[in-house]
């Protein structure tokens, strides 16, 4: 079979086991009168982010063979998220959230350094076909992103948005994607120089706090990083609400609020098809700046929009998220790489998703849970109308946009780069 269309179904089955809860997860926390802890559920990811995957890179680089990693992760990873599951069926509306957070933690900690292992294996066995990784696997990755879709639909249409059915369907999934893992070509187990494991974490980057543009730009991704979580773990929760006014009961959104999310995936792949054209023509700064407004818009429009008349404003939020998302997650991973030699290059690149993915989506996601509490859930409690608590969440995104103007104000500010063409000197000379 082709390695490349055995690749892409490697990519595919990656994604769709995520796509199957991240959007929709928290529609079911706060079903079950856990909505004033969906932050925690999103901020572990990143939590997990900061040393699992480093951890189990070590695993593959030393002791064991790269797609058996993989597969060790995926069952793992399927197992605990089957088990959450069942617990939440057997729970019903009354769930504890020490036993449901326990086993969903368990299962993501084995999952989340699955997605740069499958990188991995992709690229050895790329690699090993002769093939140049650079022009071969962004058309397999772009298959991930469908997977993700395909699962959102699924659980959609199969009316499990609001059931801890989600999770079966993603540990269902990894349990397939543990056993195809064994198919791939085998990886090497690397031989002679080991890393330290200093340098397998990649705490040998921070020196690159010593280059003060790259603090600056490290500072704001952290920053930026805050957004990250907020509309995966709050949009559906925010739309379903409008269920609870008559008016929007029987609306699209409402009713298939996973459908129309997805529409901010679809807008993620194509907008990386625009990247290579943006920063040759604008550079990093105009970039960055680019996907924070992003964020201003997109959070702004959930604020402005509803599920009837003004699904329209949903549509836009759903177009920009594209452009807020891999504008700046991809564009920043290409500046750290061109700004970086080769000796710190991987390490630098696990700082980026360190500050990003870890710590500020970590901080970010809490701290949204907090205003969110704040606005939604305690007036909830209280027994606030179905039209005070779509107005608390619209307060709430109102918030985020204001956050993510003033962060874009702070970087035009702080951060000092001038773009030069390629044509003529390096990029990046001040």
């Amino acid at each position: 079979m082709n390695i490349k269309f055995r690749l892409t179904l490697l990519n595919f089955l990656e994604f769709a086991v995520w796509g199957a809860y991240l959007t929709s997860m928290g529609t079911y926390l706060a079903g079950v009168g856990l909505g004033s802890h969906i932050g925690w559920f999103y901020s572990v990811q990143g939590i997990v982010s900061i040393f699992m995957p480093a951890l189990m890179g070590i695993l593959a680089d030393r002791w064991m063979e790269g797609q058996r990693v993989l597969s060790l992760c995926h069952t793992l990873a399927g197992f605990f998220m089957i088990a959450a599951s069942v617990y939440g069926y057997q729970a019903g509306n009354e769930p504890n959230f020490a036993t449901l957070f326990t086993l969903y933690t368990l299962s993501v900690a084995f999952f989340m350094p699955t997605i740069a292992l499958s990188y991995s294996v992709a690229y050895s066995a790329l690699e090993k076909a002769g093939l140049d990784t650079v022009k071969a696997f962004p058309p397999i990755r772009v298959w991930g992103t469908v997977g993700f879709i395909v699962t959102m639909w699924v659980v959609d249409l199969c009316g499990l948005q609001s059931t801890p059915g989600q999770w079966m369907v993603s540990g269902c999934l990894s349990l397939v994607m543990a056993a195809y893992s064994l198919t791939m070509p085998r990886m090497p187990i690397k031989k002679g120089e080991q890393k330290t494991l200093v340098e397998a974490l990649g705490l040998n980057a921070f020196r690159l706090f010593l280059n003060p543009r790259i603090a600056v730009f490290m500072l704001f991704a952290m920053l930026l990083g805050f957004c990250l979580q907020i509309s995966n773990g709050y949009a559906n929760p925010f739309i379903t609400s409008f269920g609870s006014i008559e008016e929007y009961q029987s609306t699209f959104g409402v009713q298939h609020a996973n459908i129309l999310i997805s529409l901010s995936q679809m807008s993620e792949t194509l907008c990386i098809l625009l990247i290579p054209f943006f920063l040759s023509r604008f550079g990093i700064k105009k970039v960055v700046l680019i996907a924070l407004m992003g964020w201003v818009l997109r959070f702004a429009f959930f604020g402005l929009g509803n599920p009837g008349s003004g699904v329209w404003l949903f549509l836009l939020s759903m177009v920009v998220y594209g452009v807020a998302f891999d504008f700046f997650n991809i564009s920043g991973s290409l500046f750290i790489n061109q700004e970086t030699d080769d000796s710190i290059r991987s390490s630098a690149q696990g700082l980026f998703m360190m500050m990003t993915n870890g710590l500020g989506a970590f901080i970010g996601t809490l701290v949204a849970q907090a205003v969110i509490n704040n606005y939604v859930f305690t007036p909830q409690a209280a027994g606030a109308t179905g039209s005070e608590i779509v107005a608390g969440w619209q307060t709430c995104w109102y918030i985020f946009a204001a956050y993510a103007l003033v962060v874009a104000i702070l970087f035009a500010v702080c951060f000092r780069y001038k773009h030069e063409a390629p044509s003529s000197s390096p990029e990046g000379e001040e």
